[in-house]
């Protein structure tokens, strides 16, 4: 009797190979709802920060609102500066230091969950991805560029990131601590507001090209722009955690591939080391094979077949909840020690914010 021929998948020819289909994924619905709580705590904190500042510019008549330190998070070049500090000195600076704790927060993030800040909390790339999407629903499609123009493009974000790092890199202690304490550098959070309050002719060009190139590029600002990613980027490099694929598992469909925003490989690769990975699950969602994707620790012993790393995989309950023990513990950890709020006299903020537009970066 003649024996069947066996292909290099281990299968008879003419046999099938049998797959048990995945239990229905919800991780997308998860990191939508996780998106929109941080993007609504956001939209808190800016709305109090604007009537904050409009309390100060009437010298503090009316209702009184108190300054919410959380608008820090998005001064990343002082977290920068006052991160170098703390290393430096061991002291945490008095100015902007939630801007330090939460950049902090953002990176031990990368460093256990991939880039998870990138893919379930980031307003901006919430933002991004609700673009993208939304051109996708109207034009069909969103486009992808060349490989030759992607990643040079791709480059843009890491020498952004170079030339903030090597300016910071190359200031002393007593040069950073100079430039936190000029007018400029104590009112920082209200020139950025003052930039969209008082958003000028080039500023809404930008705004709105930026915009207009997300509705057709995935995830244009965060892919070729953002130096923040950037960083997140190179730290989840270090992350144990992974999408990993069992080969053995996988039927080859390709589907995750077609789901990765970041348009990586994922049916190609038995694990996703690169450094745009969000962990932001999508391809785990697509996958319909139980068992074939996951975003996981390393097997304990590599010797073992695949499915036996599968316990060590987290899903979506488990990054979420991280995510939030995380924040949640850096931030009240910094409030109770009294490294939260940025303690400045109103008497300073009545004469320094009414004429933010007038003061000038120190470095020109």
């Amino acid at each position: 009797m003649s024996q069947p021929v066996i292909p290099a998948s281990g299968l008879p020819v003419g046999k099938k190979k049998f797959v048990r289909r995945a239990a229905p994924d919800r991780s997308q619905r998860l990191r939508l709802i996780v998106q929109a709580l941080f993007a609504a705590l956001n939209l808190c904190i800016g709305v109090q920060f604007l009537l904050w500042v409009g309390w100060i510019e009437r010298n503090g008549s009316g209702l009184e609102v108190a300054r919410p330190a959380g608008v820090e998070g998005w001064l990343p070049i002082a977290g920068l500066m006052n991160l170098k500090l703390f290393l430096l000195t061991g002291q945490i600076p008095a100015v902007h230091p939630a801007a330090m704790v939460l950049l902090v927060a953002f990176l031990l993030m990368s460093l256990l969950l991939k880039k998870a800040f990138c893919g379930w909390l980031c307003p901006v790339g919430t933002l991004s991805e609700i673009l993208w999407k939304t051109g996708r629903r109207v034009f069909g499609r969103s486009l992808l560029l060349p490989r030759w123009i992607d990643l040079p493009l791709r480059g843009l974000k890491y020498l952004l990131l170079g030339f903030f790092a090597f300016i910071i890199g190359t200031m002393s202690v007593a040069a950073l601590n100079e430039f936190l304490q000029t007018p400029y550098g104590l009112i920082a959070d209200v020139k950025m507001l003052n930039f969209f309050r008082h958003l000028g002719t080039t500023g809404l060009i930008v705004l709105v090209t930026l915009g207009g190139l997300s509705l057709f590029i995935q995830n244009f600002w965060c892919r070729y722009l953002c130096p923040y990613g950037a960083l997140m980027g190179l730290v989840s490099l270090l992350s144990p955690m992974k999408i990993r694929r069992d080969r053995e598992a996988c039927i080859d469909c390709g589907k995750c591939a077609h789901a990765c925003p970041a348009a990586l490989p994922v049916d190609k690769l038995v694990q996703i080391r690169s450094a745009e990975c969000t962990a932001c699950m999508a391809c785990v969602s697509a996958c319909a094979t139980e068992n074939a994707l996951h975003f996981a620790l390393p097997p304990r012993n590599f010797a073992l077949p695949a499915d036996r790393w599968y316990r060590r995989a987290f899903g979506p309950r488990t990054v979420a909840g991280l995510l939030a023990l995380i924040f949640f513990a850096l931030v009240l950890a910094a409030k109770a020690s009294g490294h939260w709020q940025t303690h400045l006299p109103n008497s300073l903020y009545y004469d320094l914010v009414p004429r933010a537009d007038e003061l000038s970066h120190p470095m020109r």
